[in-house]
């Protein structure tokens, strides 16, 4: 019984008849951004929909949950949904992520990036 090859989006970055060409997975870039967010002071994490919210009280770390990229040619829309903590400012958190997402991404991929687009989905409030 043969395994079905699976089906990611990917993206070639370089290419060179002699040695070869690099691809880049789109899960890869939504990493790279998730990461970079989470870097930020005062980003909690970055929230995804129910079924990935289960998966990490599971266990099953996901680090592009609430990460949503599109890669057109050779430039990245990022589309993220954060929680932040309490007791920031969201206009300041949402400028820095999107600096250090954006940095990440072209410094890591080469890509370009167009747009970084924050949605704030919640905030965590500890208490001392």
């Amino acid at each position: 019984m043969s395994k079905e090859p699976e089906i990611r989006n990917t993206y070639k970055i370089h290419e060179n008849g002699k040695v070869g060409e690099v691809q880049i997975a789109d899960e890869v870039v939504a990493v790279i951004a998730g990461l970079a967010a989470t870097e930020v002071k005062g980003v909690s994490a970055t929230s995804g929909n129910v079924t990935n919210e289960i998966a990490g009280k599971l266990g099953k770390k996901n680090l592009s949950k609430g990460v949503k990229v599109t890669v057109n040619e050779d430039t990245v829309t990022v589309d993220m949904a954060l929680t932040l903590d309490y007791g920031y400012g969201i206009r300041e958190i949402a400028s820095q992520v999107q600096e250090k997402v954006k940095n990440a991404i072209e410094n890591m991929t080469g890509l370009t990036v167009r747009d970084v687009n924050i949605r704030i989905a919640g905030v965590n409030i500890v208490k001392q």
